[in-house]
């Protein structure tokens, strides 16, 4: 049966969620919820490292912050690759998706307990769970419609609504428990210690998630015909031994995964032993798990046995890879960088009344939920006049650019004082404008482009750039002073990158295109 015939096989009459398939609405309001749970930690996170110890935080600077943050942050989006993989070949993405969200839960209530080991646990749990669950429930999204379906586009803008509308809250709510002096009054009342607050806000991240998981149990029977485990291999009498010529292939693939992870841990185990753990940690990992996973990907396609079609199209989303990293990098320094700065240089009065820094992380989602229809209707309307992937891609990384030169000016103006909240308000709004153009295209273009069973795997990479974009934004927050030129100076670096890699990208979008536009060969499928 061909990869097309396949996926056609699949009913594609199911209207029942605003003119989608069911199962959309159970994905929806699962994705919704974990990202409540993520977004809420990730607002109050690096307010809690660099708060003084006194008011119950870590005490920590932002240059020891800012490293621990960026490998947390590069974790959640780097572990999807494995999570994707390891569905993809043996579990399916549907069993992922629930056991990534039963260890994010346990993650978010062991952050509850104020304790500094308990801490870099939580955040280990957390990472691992999204591992399992973040490629692999936009795998299953994709996986609900035929790969022509003129609705695929639209069902991950709905389904991009509902992280929006998760991040939306979570910072208002968990950023409330954390930093609000009246809660803090309150809960002092009860006869906890008012410091605890942040673990409040952690505890809620928490509850968020396992609401999560309670819809995701009742509606799984709208996802019976999506993420189910791959075709086992056939169960063989005693004694009874394959015969192909598949099995040799197999191991020598097994064995390629297994040298290139044991070269990498030994590459990550050389730099701990001669430079310490903290520098491994914070400068080789990460680069260490990139190279490692393009290899992967390589040696995957290796075994796949892909055609030459299949490696342009791979092509083609390595060049998205790299862009969409450079977009990541600046947007990602929302949670770091502008958060510090809303918090230091912001004065976060309305009409005399004060709102916690962190309540400013929930601008971008708002702005997502309003003008996210407005772009999806944009693309609509224009049908196959509408940019390319890589003309959009670029027109986010130009967005995003602008951004950064607003945010620039505004740290200029600190040396008289705090700024109005209005300047990163504004400077949402263009990275809002810039995600719009690329992230709901950088998932479908995954979801279209990679090959049959190589979808989950490849969402993995696509959430690979977010998390080398998350680990880049890291670094340059470890760089943050609270002084005008310092700011000003870095702010200015970052625009110039993203504003020249949205020139070189649209020069080269012609190019890109006619890879993307290639014919498809009709391609066997091969036995799991």
């Amino acid at each position: 049966m061909s990869i097309d015939s396949a996926e056609n096989a699949r009913p594609s009459d199911d209207r029942a969620f605003f003119g989608h398939p069911r199962g959309l609405s159970t994905l929806f309001f699962t994705e919704m919820w974990e990202r409540f749970s993520y977004y809420g930690m990730r607002a109050i996170l690096m307010l809690y490292m660099t708060t003084a110890v006194v008011k119950g935080g870590l005490g920590w600077t932002p240059e020891t912050a800012a490293p621990i943050y960026a490998l947390y942050a590069a974790s959640v989006y780097f572990l999807p690759l494995i999570g994707g993989w390891i569905a993809d070949r043996f579990i399916g993405a549907k069993r992922a998706t629930f056991v990534g969200g039963v260890i994010i839960m346990l993650g978010h209530f062991t952050l509850a307990f104020p304790m500094e080991t308990t801490f870099y646990g939580g955040l280990i749990l957390v990472a691992i769970g999204t591992g399992f669950l973040k490629s692999n429930i936009s795998a299953m999204v994709g996986d609900l419609y035929d790969k022509e379906d003129e609705r695929r586009d639209a069902g991950f803008s709905i389904f991009y609504m509902g992280i929006n509308i998760g991040g939306f809250l979570a910072p208002l709510v968990c950023g409330y428990l954390a930093q609000n002096e009246q809660f803090r009054s309150w809960i002092s009342g009860l006869g906890f210690d008012p410091n605890t607050s942040w673990h409040f806000g952690f505890a809620c991240a928490g509850v968020g998630m396992a609401l999560g998981l309670v819809q995701y149990i009742v509606g799984r029977r709208n996802l019976s015909t999506v993420g189910n485990v791959p075709e086992a291999v056939p169960i063989l009498a005693a004694g009874e031994e394959v015969q192909t010529s598949e099995q040799p292939k197999d191991s020598a693939y097994i064995v390629k995964m297994v040298v290139l992870i044991v070269v990498a841990v030994a590459i990550i185990g050389v730099a701990a032993a001669t430079q310490g753990f903290s520098y491994a940690l914070s400068y080789v990992l990460m680069p260490t798990v990139v190279i490692a996973a393009l290899a992967g990907v390589f040696f995957t396609g290796t075994q796949d046995k892909l055609t030459s079609d299949d490696w342009k199209r791979l092509a083609v989303l390595m060049i998205l890879f790299t862009f969409s990293t450079i977009f990541w990098m600046g947007f990602e320094q929302a949670a770091t960088s502008f958060n510090l700065f809303a918090d230091k240089l912001t004065d976060n009065r309305v009409f005399g009344w004060e709102f916690p820094a962190s309540w400013l992380q929930s601008v971008n989602s708002l702005l997502i939920v309003i003008f996210a229809p407005i772009v999806g209707a944009v693309w609509m309307y224009l049908g196959k006049r509408q940019p390319s992937d890589a003309v959009k891609f670029s027109l986010g990384l130009l967005f995003a650019g602008v951004g950064f030169l607003v945010v620039a000016y505004a740290a200029s103006l600190t040396t008289g004082g705090k700024v109005s909240p209005l300047w990163l308000v504004l400077v949402y709004f263009f990275h809002t404008i810039g995600e719009l153009c690329l992230s709901p295209v950088g998932l479908s273009s995954m979801t279209k482009l990679a090959p049959a069973r190589m979808i989950s795997l490849m969402l993995g990479v696509w959430f690979l750039s977010i998390s080398l974009g998350n680990y880049v934004a890291g670094m340059i927050a470890g760089e943050f002073v609270a002084d005008a030129a310092v700011l000003t100076r870095i702010f200015l670096i970052v625009a110039a990158v993203l504003v020249g890699a949205a020139v070189v990208l649209f020069a080269i979008s012609p190019l890109v295109k006619r890879l993307h536009s290639e014919p498809q060969e009709m391609v066997p499928v091969e036995p799991a």
